[in-house]
């Protein structure tokens, strides 16, 4: 990011309508942005600040418009015609061993100790045995992380992937707050070790995270490779087959060694989704830990 664009973004900021705006008597958002900028001064507005403070500023400087510097250069907003891909997950399967949030490291370029995918201890209850949960984006289709967007960085392809576009994300963070699964990430860029312009080159990563500091990253499903029929490198590197990974609109999931229907799979399996009450709509499906191949170890990945 050039300096002329990192500060427009912080004057955008400071204006108090992206940072988190609450205007008196419980206006959102959306209403503080829609309203008449021309208001004559003496008119306050109250707005949460970036470190979390109520303040009292002007109106007339609000600035509800987007500067010019943000408009992307990002062309993907469309997903790969006739495809709607899912993920399903299957929890009797894992055994933490990591290897997928490792390969998805190397995939998107990021610090061996960072990782879009999380792996989470699970026990449903005192007496019940704990078991693995991973977990990367969930990729709604109903995606709240889109609707509380203000510039419309995030956004929701054809083929069911949730994108982001880091050349026109403001780093306001209403998305991170927003998703129940806390997919997301925030690059403060105080680990990474890549040589971002070089990675920008990479056709390969063209619909992928492009790391832009101050903006949000998470995982994309690797839609390059998906586009090309390829599974997602999360699931390669997987040694016990616990990712698949394929088409909806198919019917069909692979985990590189095993190819399935989708529709079997979760019917056989007993397959859910992960908070359906919430009505988000997540392409990604799990299989309940039930049979597992591995007793529980509560050891650090790659160890076991």
């Amino acid at each position: 990011m050039d300096e002329e664009q990192s500060n427009s973004r912080r004057s955008f900021i400071k204006t108090g309508l992206i940072t988190g705006a609450i205007a008196a008597g419980g206006l959102g958002i959306m209403e503080v942005a829609s309203q008449d900028t021309s208001k004559k001064k003496g008119d306050t507005v109250k707005l949460l600040s970036p470190d979390g403070k109520i303040v009292e500023v002007d109106s007339s400087e609000i600035n509800p418009q987007i500067p010019d510097s943000l408009i992307s250069t990002h062309n993907v907003r469309e997903g790969v015609p006739g495809k709607k891909f899912v993920m399903v997950i299957d929890l009797a399967k894992c055994k933490n061993a990591g290897r997928c949030k490792s390969a998805c490291s190397k995939m998107h370029y990021l610090p061996e100790t960072r990782s879009y995918i999380k792996i989470n201890k699970m026990q449903d209850s005192d007496k019940a045995s704990p078991y693995w949960m991973p977990t990367p984006c969930f990729h709604c289709d109903n995606p709240p992380c889109v609707k509380v967007c203000p510039v419309g960085a995030t956004f929701k392809l054809t083929d069911g992937i949730v994108g982001i576009d880091n050349d026109r994300c403001i780093g306001c963070r209403f998305c991170m707050v927003a998703c129940p699964y806390s997919a997301r990430v925030f690059n403060w860029d105080t680990e990474y070790q890549i040589n971002v312009v070089r990675f920008k080159e990479i056709k390969e990563h063209a619909a992928c995270s492009t790391h832009v500091t101050g903006t949000v990253e998470k995982c994309d499903f690797c839609p390059t490779k998906a586009a090309k029929n390829e599974l997602p490198d999360c699931v390669q590197a997987c040694p016990n087959g616990v990712f698949y990974f394929g088409d909806e609109n198919e019917d069909v999931v692979s985990n590189g060694d095993e190819t399935v229907r989708l529709s079997q799979l979760l019917k056989d399996k007993s397959g859910y989704r992960f908070l359906e009450d919430l009505g988000t709509k997540p392409r990604v499906y799990y299989l309940p830990p039930v049979d597992r191949q591995f007793p529980f170890k509560d050891v650090e990945p790659g160890t076991t």
